[in-house]
Parts: C-alpha cells; sequence; structure tokens
C-alpha cells in the first residue's frame, strides 16, 4: 500500500480517500437506525480484542517518512498552537475586565499546572500500558483533544453563560457595544465590579484550565506518537517538522488575534472579536487533529504481550507484519537504498528472535517488510517472553526514579518553560501597559484604556512573529545540530533568548516588541526539540548513564518512552504553577509588568547554564 501511494501521488490519494468516504456512507446508510448503539459497542469492545488488527500492515513503520508525511503526522500541534494563541492572548484580559485581580489572575494560571503536574506523567504511563487496537498515543490524543475542544467553547462563553446561571445584568443594554478587542462585550465606568460576574468569572476559569491542561498534556501522547512511527534516522527531522507546525500554528493563531473581527462579517455574526477567533479555531483545530489521528496505523501493544492465548499466538504467528520498535527503534533501518533494505530483510528473515535480544521495553521489532513464510508458534512464545512489558507501577515509580541524566533535562526544561511562560502568558497585558501606557481596568472610552486594548492587539502582532520565528528556525535546527553539535545549539538558544528579553525590558519601544520577539521563537523552537530528541537518543541507545571513564553505561532497567516524553513536558506545568504564585507579587512589588520579560531573561541564563551540564553522548 505505501509503495502504492508513492507511485499514485496527491491526485491518486485523493481519489483513494474518496473512494473511502463513500464505501464508509453506504455501508453506514445500509445498517438500520436501531442498530446505531449496538454498532458502537461493537465498535469500542472491538478495540479491546487482540486480533482485530491483525491482519493489517505495519511496513511503513520501517521507512523514512517524506516531509509531507511528518506534516501530517504532527498536525495536532499546529491545532494546538492555535488554540494556544488564543488563550494566551485573550485569558488574562478578559480576566482583568470581568473584575479579577492581577495577583488573583495569576493564581488561576496555578490550578492547570497543579493538576497536569501530576497527572501528565501519569497519563504517559498509562500510554505506555495501552493496548488498543488503536494504538497507544492515539486514543490519549482523542481524550485530551475532547478537553480542548470544551476549553475553546466556554472561553468565550464564559459570561454569556453566567447570565444564564443568574449573573445580573448590572447595566442596561444600550450601554453594551462590540468594539472590545479583548471581549465581546464591553461596559461603561461600572464594569470594573469586582464582583459582578461570579458565576461568569467561574465559567472562564473553568474553560481556562481545560484549555490550558489538555492542550499542554496533549502534546506529549503526540511528540510520543511522532517518534513511534519514524525511525531513529528521522528522529531530528520529525522534532523539527512537529516545531515547524507549532510554529506556524502560533503565528497563524496570533495574526488572528491582531485583526479587528468586530468589523467583518464573519465578526458581527459569530459575537464579536473574541467569540470569532475561538469559534474559527475550535474548527481548524478539530481538523488537524483529524489529520494527525488518521496519518500512520500504529502497533497495538498486545501484538507483543505474552498474555494472548494459543489461539491468538496462531494468529500473530502468520502475520505478515514483523518487528519494529515503537519508541526508540534499535534495529539499523536504512531507508536510503534498497540495497540497505535487502540487507535487513535477509538478516531478518534468517533469524527472527534474533534481533530482539537485547530489546528494552520501548521496542517493538517487526519485520520491515511483508514475509512469506510462517513463524513458528513455539519461536513467537520465545520471541514474546524476551520483550519486556512491565507493570503500571513500574513506570508510575520510574517517575520518581530517574537517572541523573534525565534529571538534568528536566531541570533544564523547567527553566527553559518558567522563561518562556513569563513571555508567552502575560507578554500582551506588558505590551498593553508598560510599552502603551494603557489601563485595563480604565473607564470605557478613556485613553488610558484606548491604548490598552492598542497595545493587546500589536502585542498579538509580536506574538506572531515569535511563532513565525520559532518556523523558520526549525527548517534549520537539526542541520545546525549536524555542523554544531547539540550542546552548542541547545545553549546558544538559551543565551540568545536571554540577550533579546534583556534588551526588550532595557528599551520598552515598539520596535522592541517586534525586534526582540525574534528570540522567542528561537527559544521556543529549542525547548521544543532538543529534550525530546535528547530522550529518544537515551531510548535509541538504552543508555542513560555514564561510567567513570566517561564510557556509555547500559542499565538494565525498563523505561517507557511515552512516560519519559510525559516527564519531560511536565515541566511546563510545574514551570507555570511556580510562576503563577510568584508572578502577582512580583509586578506588585516592582509596580511594572517590564519585571515580567526581565524574570524571563534570568531564568533563560540559569537554563543555558543548566544545559552545559546535560549528558548529549555522541549527538
Amino acid at each position: 500500500m505505501e509503495k502504492l501511494h508513492q507511485y499514485q501521488g496527491i491526485t491518486g490519494r485523493f481519489h483513494q480517500l474518496r473512494d473511502n468516504i463513500k464505501e464508509l456512507y453506504h455501508g453506514f446508510d445500509d445498517e438500520e437506525s436501531t442498530n446505531i448503539v449496538q454498532r458502537a459497542k461493537q465498535t469500542i469492545l472491538g478495540q479491546l480484542k487482540g486480533n482485530t488488527s491483525a491482519n493489517k500492515d505495519y511496513s511503513h513503520i520501517f521507512r523514512c517518512k517524506s516531509r509531507s508525511e511528518l506534516i501530517r503526522v504532527s498536525a495536532a500541534v499546529m491545532g494546538i498552537e492555535f488554540s494556544y494563541a488564543a488563550e494566551t492572548a485573550f485569558v488574562s484580559p478578559t480576566l482583568l475586565k470581568i473584575g479579577v485581580e492581577h495577583q488573583h489572575m495569576t493564581l488561576v494560571w496555578a490550578l492547570s499546572p497543579l493538576v497536569g503536574f501530576f497527572l501528565c506523567p501519569i497519563l504517559g504511563s498509562l500510554s505506555d500500558r495501552c493496548k488498543l487496537n488503536m494504538g497507544r498515543r492515539r486514543p490519549f490524543i482523542l481524550l485530551l483533544s475532547i478537553g480542548v475542544v470544551f476549553g475553546l467553547l466556554l472561553v468565550p462563553n464564559g459570561e454569556s453563560l453566567g447570565y444564564w446561571f443568574g449573573d445580573e445584568h448590572q447595566y442596561p443594554p444600550n450601554v453594551f457595544s462590540v468594539s472590545n478587542m479583548t471581549q465581546n462585550t464591553t461596559h461603561n465606568t461600572h464594569s470594573s465590579s469586582k464582583n459582578s460576574h461570579p458565576w461568569g468569572i467561574f465559567f472562564t476559569v473553568l474553560g481556562t484550565v481545560l484549555l490550558d491542561f489538555d492542550a499542554d498534556a496533549c502534546q506529549s501522547p503526540s511528540r510520543a506518537y511522532l517518534l513511534d512511527v519514524c525511525v531513529p534516522e528521522d528522529h531530528a527531522k520529525g522534532l523539527s517538522t512537529f516545531t515547524i507546525m507549532a510554529g506556524l500554528g502560533g503565528f497563524f493563531g496570533y495574526s488572528m488575534g491582531g485583526l479587528n473581527w468586530d468589523d467583518t462579517e464573519i465578526g458581527r455574526r459569530l459575537g464579536g472579536h473574541v467569540k470569532a477567533v475561538f469559534s474559527i479555531i475550535t474548527v481548524i483545530f478539530v481538523a488537524c487533529v483529524t489529520l494527525t489521528i488518521t496519518s500512520f496505523t500504529e502497533i497495538p501493544l498486545w501484538a507483543l504481550s505474552g498474555s494472548e492465548n494459543n489461539d491468538s499466538r496462531k494468529e500473530q504467528a502468520q502475520l505478515e507484519v514483523p518487528l519494529s520498535t515503537y519508541g526508540a527503534i534499535d534495529i539499523d533501518v536504512s531507508c536510503k537504498n534498497a540495497e540497505n533494505k535487502e540487507q535487513l530483510i535477509t538478516g531478518t528473515t534468517s533469524d527472527p528472535t534474533s534481533t530482539l535480544n537485547d530489546v528494552d521495553e520501548t521496542s517493538f521489532t517487526e519485520l520491515p517488510e511483508p514475509l512469506t513464510q510462517t513463524i513458528e508458534v513455539e519461536n513467537l512464545q520465545q520471541t514474546q517472553s524476551s520483550v519486556q512489558i512491565e507493570s503500571l507501577s513500574h513506570y508510575l515509580l520510574s517517575i520518581i526514579y530517574m537517572p541523573h541524566s534525565l534529571r538534568m533535562v528536566c531541570l533544564t526544561n523547567l527553566f527553559c518553560w518558567m522563561a518562556h511562560v513569563c513571555y508567552s502568558l502575560y507578554f500582551t497585558d506588558f505590551v498593553g501597559e508598560a510599552i502603551f501606557n494603557g489601563d485595563p481596568k480604565a473607564t470605557e472610552g478613556s485613553n488610558p484604556q484606548i491604548r490598552y486594548e492598542e497595545g493587546i492587539r500589536f502585542g498579538c502582532w509580536g506574538m506572531a512573529m515569535y511563532s513565525l520565528s520559532c518556523a523558520c528556525y526549525s527548517l534549520v535546527i537539526d542541520k545546525l545540530i549536524q555542523r554544531f553539535r547539540a550542546k552548542l545549539v541547545y545553549v546558544g538558544g538559551l543565551f540568545f533568548y536571554c540577550t533579546g528579553m534583556a534588551l526588550m525590558a532595557l528599551t520598552r519601544a515598539k520596535i522592541s516588541v517586534i525586534l526582540f520577539s525574534w528570540t522567542a521563537g528561537v527559544m521556543y523552537s529549542t525547548l521544543f526539540t532538543m529534550p525530546y530528541l535528547l530522550v529518544a537518543h537515551y531510548h535509541y541507545l538504552s543508555t542513560f548513564e555514564l561510567d567513570e571513564n566517561g564510557q556509555a553505561k547500559h542499565g538494565s532497567g525498563v523505561r517507557g518512552l511515552g512516560t519519559d516524553v510525559a516527564i519531560i513536558s511536565s515541566m511546563v506545568f510545574l514551570a507555570q504553577f511556580i510562576l503563577s504564585m510568584c508572578m502577582g507579587t512580583i509586578i506588585k512589588l516592582s509596580g511594572t509588568t517590564t519585571a515580567v520579560i526581565y524574570t524571563a531573561s534570568f531564568l533563560s541564563l540559569c537554563g543555558a547554564f543548566s544545559a552545559t551540564k546535560i549528558m548529549y553522548l555522541d549527538l
């Protein structure tokens, strides 16, 4: 099928997709309406059976992916960044406008990380143990995406829902307008009443927590899915593509926030600027996630579990699909020419069990091409017994007991995320107050209030530039790693961001917002790529420590790739929680939001120093 796709091209794939949709539609149309519930029940139960996907072709796991295929696998993160753009640009101003104080508003950002820091690694461990036929990562991508959609619906409609639940309309209808950039309705001088929207604040905060947690948590299975379906040679290219898609999502998302949708017909029909942005982004997010989860079939975990019955083992023994790793692939799969591919096939078919002798948990080995001969059941059972499928408790303990190499990656990623969160969550507010001298709580129509909204809009363009620079830098980061090595790229990217933020805080000019925001893109691309490339490299080499002589010390313990990716990703929750607890106090003591940018610069410097202590092996 994969070879057929190579000859078909885009047009052939489109026609095949069209025919598949027609076939599904006619099949569904033939079913009676009374069987819908039963059909859904059979579909769900079918995911738990260990042989329903036994006839599927998994050969795509063992070949290099084209850039277009990597773009499709990474599409979900583009949708996530669209939602991030709406969240970071509008949530803080919206909370301030409905009466939440600066100090309390920062505490709102602490709710999601408080949940995510503990729950995200557990979700990663659960994904390592997921035995659904759909795979191990895609069910979690789908589940967390549903939470993102609910968040995208609640945030712009929180105040309206509050009125439905009993919030009083304290102003006559004629004092409302749709001219506000950051909120669908604007208020008169009484709009700053702190307790005017208790239910509205509740639903807005609930939407913020759902959107923030699920968007952050969804990135972990998305990255693990990318690493699972790619050979090691594609990891750097795949992660850079992942970051490019993230940068483009942020660029277009922030650009949408920079436009004045109130002056458009779409904005008026959708209920104002904020509702228009969130509604369009919701549609884009659903489309992006759909592209990702339909891109490549995952190899289900049950295929290697030794707990299947003999009948299931006999069916598995006749699979024309073989062994590939689902984490870091341990077989040296070369996709550069047919000769290497032939060599690999010859080596694996002569002894189908020999390739599994030293495979850790993150390996799922499959023969790269369909086999014509049947593997004996005894040999397959021996193969299954050699693969270590650890219990959930083992993965949970691996979260606590980490090797020093992973602890240093976590510490560096923590500093990186703290520096980036300072910029992303409070940047538009910084531009509106410190650069445009605006006031979010000023009287409606007054000069300070107008300047603040202009600053928010201008800040969106600054963040669009940071996302664009992230996408541009991600195009070359894998080449920079090959030429200058990973350590120099990692440390250099963080120091570059440190310098840019310091200059932005010192100058406090409009041109600085646009110019130095490009350094934030370099930082974002770095923290999106380097930690996960290092973790994948550790798993590929099964090496997490070095001995006294600096030689690789192969660990005997089994670690799950999904668990480790989730641990690294959970640093964003810890970073956000720490900053949420102290940033309000820092702003209050300093008397200016410029302190946010100075803090970002200092934390990035700490991250650069920590990155010098990371174990890079031969990367």
